[in-house]
């Protein structure tokens, strides 16, 4: 500042610029953040307020309300869509009658016959799904009416699973949200609201325990107790807006988008052509389907809990004896990796050095997991070049576990030698000692003294 007499001063404060200016960017940071605020509620009140629609359901009964409350939560609403967008009608005025004026495209509850094409009003759209989310396919009406649901739909059958079967109404969520009807882990209770339902499957003579059997499956197990979302549910073998139950010779392929090694094997084995002139329905002939058990070596086997022996009975058939071969071998394997990983595991709480025997035996594990993997080639020569190295590897580690103990004993008579040894030193120093101190050793009686 400069006074009167044209000499510069300063006031006491020292940076009065700098600090009006923060305090002015901070001002008007404060104020932009609020009227964002503001102007982003006041869209979101009017918007409400125009639309009579929430307004009015939400004072009515329950059935009638409940819409209201599950559209919260509803994808549609998140993406910014509104009752007016599925069941057309004029959301502004407060007039029921013109509310639901048909002029408007006013559609209440469509009947099952409109349900399709009511989702696929803008589902079928791919222009419009670009608007919203372009990866979300646009032919899901046209691949319904390939599936079973669809084409009885288009027969008169008003009973049949529609979209809004699967995915709800009003508060459909995202398929990855855990909530949604079509997450990986509420699929197969959404599909048994209807297949779990003796009176309605009986009318179509489908059986209704399929959501029983898969719940007991390996399948499930994996699903619900290990949490593997990649673990089959009805949709990955049914598919899902094309849902049509695999026919026998199919089987093979829909299993194999999983298993695709065992698939190549029985693709050529001997079983392939007789299994598919016979319409058998290959892979579940043995491992049956909605309640798939793990698979055990005695299925391969010819004794109790053997698939083989349904279809090779005679002792003198080739089936049979091949059937022999790669269960007892298989059985064998897996006993001998059993007892050497035993007896290593107490050689080593023995304390006992065998971490490498017990890494070796991971290879005569790998070994049998090969074998078992094989058995869908049937064919036994191959199985047992499997085996063999194994055999070697879990020979030679129960061999190390015997020379593990061995060297133990060997250890434990040395110790004893040695102890027994150290004693008789002892006894013989204590003797010197006592010679050294002029005393005979064990002189103490009176006559001496």
């Amino acid at each position: 500042m400069k006074s009167r007499h044209g000499k510069y001063y300063r006031l006491k404060g020292a940076r009065p610029t700098r600090r009006v200016t923060i305090a002015f960017l901070s001002l008007v940071v404060s104020m932009t953040v609020v009227a964002v605020a503001m102007f982003y509620a006041s869209q979101k009140s009017s918007a409400e307020a125009s639309s009579s629609c929430i307004r009015c359901h939400a004072g009515l009964e329950e059935r009638l309300s409940a819409p209201t409350r599950g559209f919260e939560h509803d994808i549609h609403k998140e993406r910014g869509l509104s009752c007016t967008d599925c069941h057309g009608g004029n959301a502004v005025p407060d007039d029921v009658k013109e509310s639901h004026d048909p002029g408007h495209g006013f559609v209440g509850k469509p009947t099952a016959e409109q349900v399709p094409a009511f989702c696929g009003k803008c589902h079928s759209d791919a222009n419009l799904m670009k608007k919203f989310n372009p990866s979300l396919r646009v032919d899901q009406v046209q691949e319904y009416y390939t599936s079973v649901h669809g084409t009885r739909l288009k027969g008169g059958d008003q009973k049949v699973a529609t979209c809004i079967s699967c995915h709800g109404v009003h508060g459909i969520r995202k398929p990855d949200d855990p909530e949604s009807s079509v997450y990986a882990t509420n699929v197969a209770d959404t599909c048994g609201k209807c297949h779990s339902d003796p009176e309605r499957m009986n009318a179509y003579n489908i059986p209704h325990d399929q959501m029983d059997k898969y719940k007991t499956s390996v399948h499930a197990r994996a699903l619900y107790e290990k949490h593997d979302l990649s673990a089959p549910t009805c949709n990955d073998c049914h598919g899902n807006h094309g849902a049509v139950p695999p026919g026998l010779t199919s089987v093979a392929n829909v299993c194999g988008q999983c298993h695709g090694r065992q698939a190549g094997l029985f693709k050529d084995s001997p079983h392939k052509d007789p299994f598919e002139k016979a319409q058998a329905g290959e892979c579940i002939r043995c491992h049956s389907n909605h309640g798939i058990q793990p698979p055990s070596d005695t299925m391969a086997g010819v004794g109790n809990g053997s698939v083989c022996t349904q279809c090779h009975k005679d002792k003198d058939d080739k089936g049979f004896v091949g059937a022999q071969r790669i269960g007892g071998g298989m059985e064998k394997l897996n006993t001998d990796v059993q007892s050497a990983g035993a007896l290593l595991d107490l050689a080593e709480r023995a304390g006992m050095e065998v971490s490498k025997p017990k890494f070796d035996l991971a290879e005569a594990a790998d070994a049998l997991t090969q074998a078992r993997v094989l058995v869908h080639s049937a064919n036994p020569d191959e199985v047992e070049k499997a085996l063999g190295p194994g055999e070697e590897v879990a020979t030679k580690s129960y061999q190390a576990g015997v020379a593990a103990f061995a060297e133990l004993a060997y250890r434990r008579k040395g110790l004893i030698i040695s102890l027994i040894f150290i004693l008789f030193l002892a006894s013989l120093v204590y003797l010197k000692i006592r010679q050294i101190e002029g005393k005979p050793p064990f002189a103490n009686s009176p006559q001496e003294t």
